[in-house]
């Protein structure tokens, strides 16, 4: 209706909001008021909220305006949200990625470096999960690095089984399994190489090393 509506929030939260999380609105206001200009401090009439939104509910009103307004972030706002989307992505590589020349992960701190170097530019608002394979094309220039997954032959004693299916199935993909007469499990895993040593670590930690393993095949 030709006005304008804003409301101060936590940006993180808000963006959570706005992709459908569910969260208190008190948890994503920073102060429970709709304004006409936030800078100034102008609030809206009441009777302009009930014109607009059918409600003076400012905690409806600012939830409708989180879900399908626009976002204008602060430069420091955007700035420590595209570090920690930096972050999140190159732990994503370095769980599924190796290095070729010594069939090892890169740690996550060489994986930020290599995206500094190359200038990579990551979306705040885009999850990390879709710009990780724009990212590795990106570091390839600087980088020797590959996805691999693991093919595992994976053993867990009977009394141990129950802890250790849920790291099996999270970890990676269940390709066959079956439970021997006394209750054990044998499992084929497949996993990125660059996971192997943290699965291994977890289900050590588990079974108190009390496990078999055996690499079937790599996978490029």
């Amino acid at each position: 209706k030709g006005m304008n509506f804003e409301v101060l929030v936590d940006p993180k939260k808000a963006w959570e909001m706005k992709k459908g999380a569910k969260i208190d609105i008190n948890e994503v206001l920073a102060y429970p008021a709709i304004y006409k200009n936030a800078r100034s401090g102008e609030v809206v009439q009441q009777s302009d909220l009930q014109k607009c939104f059918g409600s003076s509910d400012i905690y409806k009103v600012a939830e409708e305006i989180i879900k399908k307004g626009e976002f204008s972030l602060t430069t420091e706002q955007k700035r420590e949200m595209m570090e920690e989307k930096k972050k999140l992505i190159a732990s994503l590589i370095s769980k599924r990625a190796i290095n070729p020349q010594t069939n090892t992960p890169h740690p996550p701190q060489r994986i930020l470096n290599a995206m500094d170097e190359v200038g990579v530019n990551v979306d705040p608002f885009i999850d990390a999960e879709l710009q990780v394979e724009k990212v590795l094309k990106e570091i390839k220039r600087v980088l020797p690095i590959k996805f691999q997954k693991t093919l595992l032959q994976i053993k867990i004693p009977p009394q141990f089984v129950g802890k250790a299916y849920s790291v099996l199935s999270s970890i990676g993909e269940i390709k066959s399994e079956n439970y021997s007469n006394d209750g054990s499990l044998s499992v084929e895993l497949e996993i990125f190489s660059g996971a192997q040593d943290e699965f291994f670590r977890k289900l050590s930690e588990i079974t108190k090393g009390s496990f078999e393993s055996k690499i079937l095949k790599k996978i490029d």
